[in-house]
């Protein structure tokens, strides 16, 4: 049987659920603050939200592959993540921010750290160009570099976005890197990991978070709606991205170096230190609970290599304790 005719139905039902997404993000839009906030037209900026989302969604149903064979020289493959501006470019141009300084980081940073793997060797582990990849690709976001970008509240979960669309390219169509995982295609077994994760995570989460005065249980009643879209934002713009670059690719990177069990405690550590910023100069509790949390995702990503599985366990914990607890 033909590949591709057995993927066109998939394809056409990726496509039809991202329609749908859009549009549900676009009714979503209509009633938050945001939309009251930005002073330029709603459609070309919701249009550069939506470049933002596509590699996000579509590359979790399979479209590194065709998009490596069109790009078939190496210049190509190099200049081509220079277009990851133009969602920035519809958003500040129609809302009268546009900045040359972050259309040209935007632009030129994906093109240099292309460069830089390009002409690395594709072995399946940690070498210096991941580390300097990786380096850079976490500075930029715990320093906050492009949040002058999309300054308005609300639009937070952008730069994370725009730096989930630059490691997609990097590591799914540059280096080809095996067993990340990348896959959005519905498995049970997927989900059933990451419930069970999150279900033993449960305790340690409970247990510590009471003890270092972390959290309070805040019960509250919520439609089923609010919960659905609140699960749906959190896989999208939070889970998916920090599991992508945590788990897909680092502790993928670093198991053939350090083994499986070291690889598990050091993504956890960085997963916990990447929250240090969260309230405080120096939440160190967030920073624990984060790194007792990160234990699970990785566990939950490499029992069968699904980045599918450590996004559910992460969607839950999210979820829950942003309606139920704080």
């Amino acid at each position: 049987m033909n590949v591709e005719t057995t993927d066109s139905p998939r394809r056409f039902l990726a496509l039809a659920v991202f329609a749908l997404l859009l549009a549900g993000f676009w009714l979503e839009l209509q009633t938050i603050p945001l939309s009251r906030a930005l002073t330029g037209p709603l459609v070309p900026t919701f249009a550069g939200f939506a470049l933002l989302l596509a590699p996000v969604w579509f590359f979790a149903f399979g479209a590194a592959e065709p998009l490596r064979k069109a790009l078939h020289e190496r210049w190509m493959r190099i200049a081509a993540p220079a277009a990851l501006a133009v969602p920035y470019i519809f958003y500040g141009v129609a809302q009268h921010e546009f900045e040359w300084r972050f259309a040209l980081a935007m632009g030129m940073a994906p093109v240099l750290l292309t460069a830089v793997l390009e002409f690395s060797p594709k072995a399946q582990k940690l070498l210096w160009q991941d580390a300097v990849v990786l380096f850079a690709l976490a500075a930029t976001l715990e320093l906050r570099l492009l949040s002058g970008a999309w300054p308005h509240s609300g639009l937070g979960s952008l730069p994370k976005l725009y730096l989930c669309d630059v490691a997609l390219y990097l590591y799914l169509v540059v280096r080809q890197l095996e067993g990340v995982g990348y896959s959005f295609v519905p498995r049970a077994s997927a989900f059933a990991i990451g419930m069970r994760e999150w279900m033993y995570f449960a305790p340690f989460a409970f247990g510590v978070g009471f003890a270092l005065h972390f959290i309070g249980f805040y019960p509250r009643v919520h439609s089923i709606a609010h919960i659905l879209a609140s699960m749906l934002i959190t896989f999208l713009l939070t889970a998916v991205p920090e599991e992508l670059f945590f788990r897909g690719i680092f502790q993928n990177l670093l198991e053939p170096r350090i083994g499986r069990v070291r690889a598990l405690a050091l993504a956890s550590v960085l997963f916990g230190l990447s929250h240090f910023h969260k309230g405080a100069a120096f939440n160190w509790r967030y920073v624990v609970l984060a790194a007792i949390a990160g234990v699970f995702y990785g566990r939950a990503w490499r029992e069968k290599r699904q980045l599918l599985a450590s996004s559910t366990t992460h969607t839950m914990v999210d979820v829950v304790w942003y309606l139920w607890f704080k």
